[in-house]
């Protein structure tokens, strides 16, 4: 109802007294409140026979609901919710309210979900930030080198109380285990160091397959970390699978299975034991154990050092003529047209390239990866967003 005031109950008495002291006929009241003759007679006759109360709003709501769930199913329904010690979801519930009496017609699981949910049987998950989406078609194992993938393999305890986690890396052409390594902390410093290793043993991989977990990606622009940050100053492409797809690394989550299988049932006693455990299964895994995947051949007779070399000096970023480059600053923001625009912390004191896209827009990139977009006419950075489109550009 168009009332001009956001008030209704106040315009709708004002309203009344105006009708009521007989200076304005029902047009122009009408008119002036904007609403219809309709309208105005119907808070006229709602007044004359109910009084003041007559003006507050009534229920919408229809007498009779011809869908509504029977009392008698919705007793049945949380009923099967609250047995046992196992909260279960509606779609388990229903499952077994099937298999109770099937000549039942249950409610659809939407409708059971409502009900469990109105009655405090289920928690709405918690919505958790996620990194943004890689754009990029996930490159071809083509060769030794072409990519590596890299991923924590989920932690678990020694028989001494010990967390472990393991970091692995391995080259998806060859399936050759480059490291099996236990980090502690699982985090950006405890691994820096292992990748480093293996940059100095084996030379510098052309990109690197994770998922899009901490410490590999973050919610930050572009899904930056600090780790890949440096890998792109080394020339290396971080990429990232689908999240809640691990079927776009295949050949590193068998060699996971492999492992688990081997090494970690049981747990060994202590972290070094199991360690030493890691050491001695990449050796058998590298060098003892053919796999039927690459003709029964062993992952060392196909694996050889990568071209090219790991610099002890980080390069600076360098970028085409066509580009704008721009610092950023210690803050994680840049500076446009003398304003200041946040991008990220990650970034701060790196080097980025913006390039004319159109007239109104520039993308912004950190390498070879395009982190955002930066709108010239609002002066302000826009992120790239999730779109199904994208996503199914890395099938």
């Amino acid at each position: 109802m168009p009332w001009m005031d956001c008030r209704p109950m106040d315009e709708r008495i004002k309203f009344i007294g105006m009708y009521l002291e007989e200076v304005y006929t029902m047009t122009t009241l009408c008119l002036h409140f904007g609403i219809s003759r309709k309208t105005g007679y119907k808070w006229l006759n709602r007044y004359r026979s109910e009084g003041a109360e007559g003006l507050n709003e009534r229920s919408r709501a229809p007498y009779h609901q011809a869908r509504k769930t029977p009392p008698e199913i919705e007793a049945a329904i949380l009923a099967a919710a609250r047995s046992g010690l196992v909260k279960k979801g509606p779609k388990k519930v229903r499952r077994i309210l099937e298999l109770t009496d099937p000549a039942i017609a249950w409610p659809a699981v939407s409708t059971i979900g409502a009900i469990l949910k109105r009655h405090g049987l289920v928690v709405p998950r918690k919505r958790r930030r996620k990194s943004p989406p890689y754009e990029y078609p996930l490159a071809g194992c083509d060769y030794p080198n072409a990519v590596w993938s890299a991923d924590l393999k989920g932690w678990f305890l020694t028989r001494n109380g010990d967390r472990c986690d393991p970091l692995t890396i391995t080259d998806n052409y060859s399936r050759y285990i480059l490291r099996c390594q236990l980090v502690r902390p699982a985090t950006h410093h405890s691994m820096q160091p292992v990748f480093e290793h293996a940059f100095r043993e084996f030379w510098v991989p052309v990109a690197i397959r994770t998922d899009n977990g901490a410490p590999f990606a973050t919610t930050a622009v572009g899904g930056l970390s600090r780790l890949s940050v440096w890998w792109i100053r080394l020339g290396i492409i971080p990429e990232r699978i689908m999240p809640g797809k691990p079927q776009q690394n295949p050949r590193h989550e068998r060699m996971h299975r492999t492992l688990k299988h081997d090494t970690c049932k049981p747990p060994q006693s202590t972290w070094e034991r199991q360690q030493a455990v890691f050491d001695q299964f990449c050796y058998e895994f590298n060098h003892e154990r053919p796999h039927e995947s690459i003709d029964q051949r062993f992952p060392a007779e196909l694996y050889q050092s990568s071209p090219r070399p790991y610099p002890e000096i980080l390069p600076e970023m360098g970028y085409p003529d066509d580009m704008v480059t721009r610092k950023v600053h210690h803050q994680g923001d840049i500076k446009w047209k003398g304003k200041h625009l946040y991008l990220t912390e990650i970034l701060a004191g790196q080097t980025i390239g913006l390039r004319q896209v159109t007239e109104q827009r520039l993308d912004i990139y950190f390498g070879p990866i395009r982190l955002a977009q930066l709108d010239v006419a609002e002066c302000k950075i826009i992120h790239l967003r999730k779109t199904k489109k994208r996503y199914e550009r890395n099938k």
